[in-house]
């Protein structure tokens, strides 16, 4: 199996998940304190938005990669 083959089957999936899901969050460590043996910590929920048309891009890649290097 070529790169091609490979990168494409990834960017299908990729974009597949970007369209079923639409974005992911995580959390972000933002401040830490130990005052002695306690341990203050300060986290952030971050969310980042998938665009529905980069996902589409992405999709639209992969197929053209796993089409346009296939064997002859």
């Amino acid at each position: 199996m070529g790169i091609a083959k490979i990168v494409g089957i990834l960017l299908i999936a990729a974009g597949a998940l970007g369209l079923a899901y639409g974005g992911f969050s995580y959390t972000k460590e933002t401040h830490s304190a130990k005052l002695g043996p306690m341990v203050l910590q300060v986290q952030e929920k971050e969310t980042v938005d998938v665009p529905v048309l980069v996902s589409a891009g992405a999709i639209a890649l992969g197929v053209f990669l796993l089409l346009g290097f296939r064997n002859k």
